[in-house]
Formats: structure tokens, sequence, C-alpha cells
């Protein structure tokens, strides 16, 4: 992978730097999950999360995302 993993928020808003492609959402999804999960969070509120309403991604979207953090989840 072309990018390391990130260790904090700042360093995730870092990637904004960078061309998106499959390797940055990675690198960024698996940034999150590690940051969760060293804040004590569990996959139930990383989820709730990213289900929540916002306005960047849509509810279709969202579950799509909430799915493959689950299974990222499961793979880290």
């Amino acid at each position: 992978m072309n990018y390391p993993i990130p260790n904090s928020p700042e360093q995730i808003f870092d990637l904004r730097q960078a061309p998106v492609d499959e390797e940055l959402v990675a690198a960024a999804i698996a940034g999150v999950i590690k940051i969760v999960r060293a804040q004590g969070q569990s996959l139930e509120e990383l989820t709730a999360q990213v289900l929540a309403d916002d306005l960047v991604l849509d509810k279709q979207q969202r579950r799509w995302l909430s799915q493959v953090v689950a299974q990222a989840w499961d793979s880290l």
C-alpha cells in the first residue's frame, strides 16, 4: 500500500492532499478503525456514526460504507 495507516485524526485529514484512489480510501478506513479502537469504542458505535445523517453521503452510501467498515474491522 502506498499510504501508511494514519495514527491520528490529523493524519487522516492530511490525506485530503493526495489524489483519491482505492488505496487512499482503504488507508483512511483503516486509520479510523485504529483510532476508534484506541479510544475504546466498539464497532457498533462506529457503525452508528457512519450511519448518522450527514450532508456528504446519502442513506444507501452510508449503509454500503458501514458494511465496508465492518468487514475491515474484522480484517484488522
